[in-house]
């Protein structure tokens, strides 16, 4: 039992690792039933041999009692070769084995030496021969478990060496020797094979968990890769790819699906003044509203940074859309609560219902157009597109043809606004605003070209356009009148275009009378930028004034970084200036902000005496609106300063 024992402790264990244990039971439920047929044929060969020199309990019984033994351990192996068993089961298996085949070897051996008195030399030797290949087999069967080999190699071999060495034949004491080096041989071999066996299992294992782990982490990143990380949401690469199956299913069925976007208004601000950890929170928060209102057969995607898209498939009427559109968008009227204060915001959507020959990509552009007009006509609301922002598209489409192939400098024109000096009574500048008379559409609307050249990246050949003209209008003016021309987000923030803006001013090779305006949101894309391209204006001699004031949300900011000479005031605080005392209070603000840091201050809007009077009255100088002047055409100008001159002359005759 130590000698056991020992081996135990020296040979790995089958519980070692669970892919061994399973391994080794899978070569022997293949093997074991094998051994078992040759361990009953070469004992029935043995025991026929036998059955006229040994009694019939040897012959006989013995042998039919081991068969039995043999013949049930070969049926119970062969039901459970294709059962799948747990680690735990085979380990409790493959220690039997070890157990079970030190007996089977003990049993055999002792029924071999119990025949070997009644033979002659032959049969002895038939024993030996029996004892011996019987073994080598047994063992060869059992080599995927070293320590089953081991054990049934000494329970046969020690008592083998001892019962023939003690014989003192010389023949038999020959075979023991034999028999003792073969096994030796054997078992060195069989230790190696085993080992070879184990480490080709743990390499297969390796590389199965590799494996595993590889396709652990390619769906792991696939996963991730058509997720939001931020709202655990779908992505734009699952919506499309979603969006395209959903269409493709609905067109093979006849029938219709709607694509979705909603859109949190301002939400930019909300980043600006609460913080960045403030605005994800508040995308968690509205992305769990929107899956929470989902329809289980509906999709919804987050597409970019507040923006969710929606896959809707039928029943789709107008009224369904409609209901939808209002139940998503009073989901996001309530209040995030956030530990930097109660925010609240509103959201507007599109919808668009697909089409017979529809793409994904026609249909989600229908989608964002129909939520661009829920943004311009009905924020806070959503729009469901229909002909009528069909006809809007193709008008729009056809405008954006017209201005890719426009020739600006003959098409595009400009008329001029007066900006007056009240404390001087007399125009100082005029606002250079452009428009545009298409050949083929006619008098087309800034409001509706100037985003769209911006959208198209032509607002730069534009403004070169407009600046031409107003540096050739320059020229015929006197000296005191300036002119200011607009700038977009896309000329302060491209060194090309700046670039473009100083060559046509060395070209001029006069005076500067030329102002540009910015605005808080042309400069706050790229700040830095905006100030390079502001300061290479101002050596070239022109002034920078600041437009749309106190509409943007760090406006003091770019007062202190900008280099300014001018803020114009926003139209919407002169409008309440007459009757709402916070407006007042703010106008009140910002001229003495002005006055502190010793620039102009110029108020957009001024249409009424009333208004006037009430800018004057709270330190207003300089105003522009159509109390002083509609914008005018170029060679109205002369006649409009020839008339103020006209009147300032009577007016100061009657002062004298």
């Amino acid at each position: 039992m130590s000698v056991l024992r020992r081996f135990f402790e020296i040979s790995p264990s089958p519980t070692d690792t669970p892919e061994l244990a399973l391994a080794q039971w899978r070569a022997l439920s293949r093997q074991v039933p094998l051994m078992y047929i040759m361990l009953v044929a070469n004992t029935l060969i043995l025991a026929w041999t036998h059955l006229d020199a040994a009694p019939i309990e040897l012959t006989v019984y013995i042998p039919a009692a081991l068969t039995a033994i043999c013949l049930l351990r070969t049926i119970t192996w062969w039901r459970s070769r294709e059962r799948v068993l747990d680690p735990s089961r085979v380990r409790a298996k493959l220690r039997g084995i070890i157990w079970s085949g030190a007996a089977v070897a003990l049993g055999f051996t002792a029924w071999s030496f119990s025949l070997f008195p009644y033979g002659d030399a032959y049969l002895q030797s038939q024993i030996a021969f029996y004892m011996g290949i019987t073994t080598i087999g047994c063992m060869f069967c059992l080599m995927h478990v070293r320590v089953a080999a081991l054990v049934v190699g000494i329970c046969v071999l020690g008592p083998f060496t001892v019962f023939f060495s003690a014989t003192g034949e010389e023949t038999l004491v020959a075979i023991a020797i034999n028999m003792v080096l073969v096994v030796a041989v054997l078992l060195i071999i069989l230790l190696s094979n085993s080992r070879d066996f184990a480490d080709l299992v743990d390499s297969r294992s390796a590389i199965a968990r590799r494996q595993a782990e590889t396709l652990r982490l390619g769906e792991e990143n696939q996963r991730l890769a058509n997720m939001d990380t931020l709202t655990g949401l779908p992505n734009r690469r699952s919506f499309d790819r979603h969006l395209a199956t959903v269409l493709q299913e609905a067109e093979l069925e006849g029938r219709r699906i709607v694509v979705g976007r909603l859109d949190l208004d301002g939400f930019k601000s909300i980043n600006q003044i609460f913080g960045q950890l403030a605005g994800d929170r508040v995308l968690v928060e509205a992305a769990r509203r929107i899956e929470s209102l989902r329809r289980a057969d509906s999709f919804v995607a987050r597409l970019e940074s507040n923006t969710f898209g929606l896959i809707l498939v039928e029943p789709i009427d107008r009224q369904t859309l409609v209901h939808a559109g209002e139940v998503l968008c009073g989901a996001m009227r309530l209040s995030f609560e956030q530990p930097e204060g109660v925010i609240r915001l509103t959201a507007s959507a599109g919808f668009a219902v697909s089409e017979p020959g529809d793409t994904g990509d026609q249909l989600f552009d229908r989608a964002d157009y129909a939520l661009s007009a829920a943004k311009r006509e009905q924020r806070g609301s959503s729009v469901i597109f229909s002909e009528v922002h069909a006809k809007e598209i193709s008008r729009v489409r056809q405008m954006e043809h017209l201005l890719y192939s426009a020739d600006l400098d003959d098409e595009i024109y400009v008329v001029l606004q007066p900006q007056y000096d009240v404390s001087l009574g007399a125009t100082t500048g005029f606002e250079v605003l452009a428009r545009w008379r298409s050949p083929v559409l006619g008098e087309i609307s800034p409001a509706e070209f100037i985003p769209m050249a911006e959208r198209t990246g032509r607002i730069s050949n534009v403004t070169q356009s407009v600046l031409r003209k107003a540096l050739a209008i320059s020229r015929t003016l006197p000296p005191s009148i300036r002119l200011s021309v607009n700038l977009s987000a896309n000329d302060i923030g491209s060194t090309t275009a700046i670039e473009q803006i100083v060559a046509l001013f060395e070209r001029g090779r006069g005076p500067c009378q030329i102002d540009f305006e910015v605005t808080e949101t042309a400069a706050m894309r790229d700040l830095k930028q905006a100030n390079q391209s502001l300061l290479t204006l101002l050596g070239l001699g022109a002034r920078i004034a600041l437009d749309d004031f106190g509409t943007g949300h760090s406006s003091l900011t770019h007062v202190q970084q900008l280099p300014l000479h001018r803020i114009k005031i926003d139209r919407s605080f002169v409008a309440e200036v007459t009757n709402d005392i916070a407006s007042r209070a703010i106008v009140k603000t910002m001229v003495d902000l002005c006055r502190n840091l010793g620039i102009s201050c110029v108020f957009e809007g001024v249409e009424t005496e009333e208004q006037l009077q009430a800018l004057v009255a709270l330190g207003g100088t300089v105003m522009q609106g159509y109390f002083f002047g509609r914008p005018m055409a170029v060679d109205e100008v002369d006649a409009y300063l020839q008339r103020e001159r006209t009147r300032r002359s009577r007016e100061d005759r009657a002062a004298g």
